[in-house]
């Protein structure tokens, strides 16, 4: 059976967004499933020396552009959240409490908490809003919120960020198909022909 592709992306990350409603869709074209791994790239910056997209003069306004154009393009709602860029770690923990339980579970909070970020531009930054959207995905509020104090969860999180960065992640989102790294939401169509094609 075909290796499942492995998607990195921070909750953080608008064109993660993008590319996290179009993914899964793409990958069962093609019978593969997906790994969705979740990271921090404040941690990857601290590596890279890189910086949030939007803050980068005229290259920010170029992105807040663009950001909005596809969005339409592919039929998804999108706002930017009052609060951004913002701090993903309690969405990180949320996925990965949830990944122990439950993977198909856990790939619909994912999605969940995307869309309040930037389908709705809501807060997702804080606990206790993290907590909100899990609830109105059925789940347990206090289980969640005993989930985002653990100490267990959090060395997972920290564990998988240090092997993203070790197995060279530098961005989100970043798309790897049997090895093949793919940068950026406008690369899925790459992606999408790398699996027809078995590669170039």
């Amino acid at each position: 059976m075909p290796e499942p592709i492995d998607f990195y992306f921070d909750f953080s990350s608008p064109y993660g967004y993008l590319a996290a409603a179009c993914i899964d869709e793409m990958a069962e074209r093609h019978g593969r499933s997906v790994r969705w791994r979740p990271i921090l790239l404040g941690a990857i910056f601290q590596e890279t020396g890189g910086r949030p997209l939007l803050g980068i003069p005229m290259k920010g306004d170029y992105a807040r552009h663009d950001l909005a154009r596809s969005a339409r393009l592919i039929g998804v709602p999108f706002a930017l959240p009052e609060s951004f860029p913002f701090m993903s770690v309690a969405a990180c923990r949320a996925y990965y409490w949830m990944l122990n339980q439950d993977a198909g579970q856990a790939v619909a909070l994912a999605k969940a908490l995307y869309r309040e970020a930037f389908g709705k531009g809501q807060d997702i930054d804080s606990p206790e809003a993290v907590a909100r959207v899990c609830i109105a995905e059925g789940l347990d509020g206090d289980a969640i919120r005993a989930a985002l104090r653990d100490p267990g969860i959090k060395q997972q999180l920290r564990t998988e960020v240090a092997a993203a960065i070790a197995k060279g992640v530098f961005g989100s989102p970043l798309i790897i198909v049997d090895g093949e790294v793919f940068w950026g939401h406008d690369r899925l169509d790459q992606v999408a022909l790398w699996l027809e094609r078995g590669g170039w």
